[in-house]
């Protein structure tokens, strides 16, 4: 089935000084540019009697909706009478008589929501990603030069500002208090018509792992609605049915490429946290761990004594980090951050990058199934480091139970650790073959692995793994091993099933 996405938006604010339903936002800064953000965090009432009409929340809502267009220059590379495919396939891209380069404008149009009477704006990144020029058309027909203050490419977000005044601001509402079944309204200048509105409820929260823009978007919280998206309403606003805004439009999922399908926002809490950040200095910092860390599958949970599968698995701590000066150990299972729940290793990484590096994180962890407090002072998020390898066989040993058969092992040692670019704090029985149809390969195990511990039990030769494999009782053989993938390493667990198959 063909899938069609049309980009919406990500985010929207934090800021300025109003304190309303409870909820105390922190100034920005002591200027009178600075944003003044209106939050009310009480939830949205929850009425039993029909509503037949939602005139009243448009009317509110809809002068905050904004059309954006902007003008981007590309430069490219053409080959004069060359352009044709039919002359490409002789030439193979080595066309005769050189190349020129042309200038061309590229245009789009996208959605945003004025979030402050004094002119600052939240739209998506794609919107106006290498914009040269960004032009706002507001809901009374006038039109202003929007400077672009920051974006945040992982979230799709981005933050303009217009010179003006005593604009009609949309009042933020509390997104962690939206509940599937809420009915929602999606607002946006979709082909420069006028307030286009529509309408559904909330399906889903917290959805992750879709990936829309490739892996450029590496933290996502969706809020997935049936309120149709049109094509254009990217960066605008998703109302609740008192007209507050509690997401922004980012994108929908189609099988006909049409606005028909399944929508998704991105909720107004984490986009607070975005913009508020690029308003202080045009770029997001976020905290920092420094663990490896992965969902828990069945048997892991299992594994682990965690009674669901929610929970985020340390498989290891790297040395020097926040994590390790914590106390944080591989095999713990993080199941909270600052009373927010953890629900897999996505979630884990969004909650600590909302966190500024330098501020304190309290964790709630199972360590060997009882529970544990952890305090942490965070780091800044770094550049992810890369390390090479290859693959190496040494002194053979063959493991006999189900859950490793297949799987030959060697002792370690230092023409393997040369050739394999193993770290000197690595011990244990190097993988120098995994049979394709085996448990074991099943489960996450290749060659080149380091089996550092089997069943909790440490492995120091070939022969300890081959030990230990043979005493091991049960369904499933828990592996913590040291492996590479794409051009990282670290370690992390295995959950083998030791029963043969039938």
């Amino acid at each position: 089935m063909k899938r069609t996405l049309f980009f919406g938006i990500c985010s929207a604010l934090f800021g300025g000084l109003v304190v309303l339903g409870g909820t105390r936002l922190l100034p920005l800064k002591a200027d009178p540019s600075a944003p003044e953000v209106r939050v009310e965090n009480s939830p949205v009432n929850r009425r039993a009697a029909p509503v037949t009409s939602y005139a009243a929340v448009i009317k509110k809502a809809a002068p905050s909706v904004v059309n954006i267009s902007s003008t981007s220059i590309i430069h490219e590379r053409a080959y004069p009478f060359f352009t044709d495919p039919f002359f490409q396939q002789f030439f193979g891209g080595q066309f005769p008589g050189g190349s020129r380069e042309l200038t061309r404008k590229e245009e789009s149009l996208g959605s945003g929501v004025i979030i402050s009477p004094n002119g600052y704006i939240l739209t998506a990144n794609h919107v106006v990603a290498g914009a040269q020029k960004v032009r706002v058309s507001l809901a009374n027909g006038k039109r202003y030069t929007a400077k672009i203050v920051g974006t945040d490419p992982p979230t799709d977000v981005a933050v303009l500002k217009i010179d003006a005044t005593g604009l009609p601001a949309i009042t933020l509402a509390d997104s962690d208090k939206l509940q599937v079944g809420d009915v929602v309204l999606a607002i946006g200048e979709p082909f420069s018509l006028r307030g286009t509105v529509t309408m559904g409820i909330v399906s889903a929260l917290g959805r992750h792992g879709l990936h829309f823009g490739g892996d450029e978007y590496d933290y996502e919280d969706f809020i997935q609605t049936d309120a149709a998206i049109n094509p254009g309403n990217s960066g605008g606003a998703l109302v609740d049915a008192e007209g507050r805004l509690v997401g922004i439009n980012t994108a929908i999922v189609s099988s006909s490429g049409g606005n028909e399908g399944v929508g998704f926002a991105i909720p107004v809490n984490l986009a607070r946290n975005v913009m508020e950040r690029l308003i202080h200095g045009g770029k997001v910092t976020r905290g920092y761990l420094g663990i490896l860390e992965r969902d828990l599958t069945p048997s892991l949970a299992q594994d682990f004594h965690v009674s669901d599968e929610s929970g985020a698995l340390v498989d290891d701590v790297l040395p020097g980090t926040p994590a390790e000066k914590a106390g944080i150990e591989p095999g713990d299972v993080i199941i909270g951050v600052n009373g927010k729940k953890v629900t897999d290793a996505d979630s884990l990484r969004l909650h600590v990058s909302e966190l500024s590096p330098g501020s304190e994180a309290t964790l709630k962890l199972l360590r060997n199934g009882h529970e544990k407090t952890v305090t942490v002072t965070l780091g800044e998020l770094p550049e992810e480091a890369e390390n090479g390898g290859s693959n190496k066989s040494g002194a053979q040993a063959q493991a006999s139970t189900d859950a490793l058969d297949g799987v030959t092992v060697s002792d370690l040692d230092a023409d393997a650790r040369q050739e394999l670019h193993i770290p000197a704090n690595i011990h244990g029985a190097l993988v120098t073959d995994v049979d394709p149809d085996s448990n074991a390969a099943r489960a996450g195990l290749r060659q080149g692995d380091v089996i550092l511990q089997i069943n909790h039990h440490p492995v120091e030769n070939a022969q300890d793994a081959v030990n230990l494999c043979e005493q091991a009782q049960g369904d499933q053989i828990l592996l913590w091993v040291w492996q590479r993938s794409g051009g990282l390493s670290g370690r992390e667990w295995l959950s083998v099933d030791n029963r043969k198959e039938k």
